[in-house]
């Protein structure tokens, strides 16, 4: 490239933002890095995928014949049931050790480290930690679209 194009790409090109923060700038425990709001977004999706497959399973792991209403002391029946089979229980504890893992990547990222070196510590940490649960990019789509659905 010549110094004539360089200079003219150079008057007519914008420059690409600067996405970084000032070095001056304060510290944002809202400004989450990707790769813990990729992490919560997979622990919300397991958590969320869980919850749909214990809506589906009978209410005992284990065959228990049930019991009926108890009106006097206002407890509900349950059904008898077969219980649980092998490939439900599989899906529920892989499920679950998954979500546990997530969890954990969640809750021991470095950022809350930084947070806390940054002097963001108490009722500030917690904001941050709860604010992270529905932060853009950390809420699956599908648990959008159903809060939309039950707000209406």
């Amino acid at each position: 490239m010549s110094a004539t194009q360089t200079k003219l790409r150079d008057t007519t090109t914008p420059d690409p933002k600067d996405t970084a923060q000032p070095a001056d700038a304060p510290f944002d425990p809202l400004d989450f890095p990707q790769d813990l709001l990729d992490a919560q977004l997979r622990e919300a999706t397991l958590y969320a995928e869980l919850h749909a497959l214990q809506a589906k399973l009978p209410w005992s792991r284990e065959p228990h014949e049930g019991w009926p209403d108890d009106k006097e002391r206002k407890r509900a029946g349950r059904p008898a049931t077969e219980g649980w089979s092998e490939e439900e229980a599989g899906a529920y504890d892989k499920l679950w050790v998954d979500l546990r893992k997530a969890t954990a990547v969640v809750q021991g990222h470095a950022w809350w480290d930084r947070c806390e070196s940054e002097g963001i510590e108490g009722g500030a940490l917690v904001a941050a930690r709860m604010a992270l649960k529905h932060a853009d990019g950390a809420v699956p789509a599908s648990l959008q679209q159903a809060d939309v659905e039950a707000a209406a």
